[in-house]
């Protein structure tokens, strides 16, 4: 039986390990999005879809870019914190 710290530290850690992967992409988001609104506002043009596509496109190559480290990064959370506590519990 695992006790409540060893429950609460690994979910801390669960935590933080998302964090750092969701990082990259809700950072290129945030950026994307203020570059986005400021043109749009310097232009006054309102297109849904000019606020839309760019910032998917820039996740999307974001997301193709990081995705060693996300999978790196998940899968040493798992193998050093999760399979451990399912062996051993």
């Amino acid at each position: 039986m695992l006790g409540e710290a060893v429950i609460y530290d690994v979910l801390r850690q669960g935590l933080w390990v998302a964090v750092s992967m969701a990082a990259p992409l809700l950072t290129v988001a945030l950026i994307a999005g203020l570059a986005i609104g400021l043109l749009q506002a310097l232009t006054s043009v309102q297109e849904m879809t000019l606020t839309f596509v760019p910032k998917v496109g820039a996740m999307l190559v974001v997301f193709w870019v990081s995705m060693s480290f996300m999978t790196a990064t998940l899968t040493d959370f798992f193998t050093s914190r999760i399979i451990p506590l399912i062996a051993g519990g």
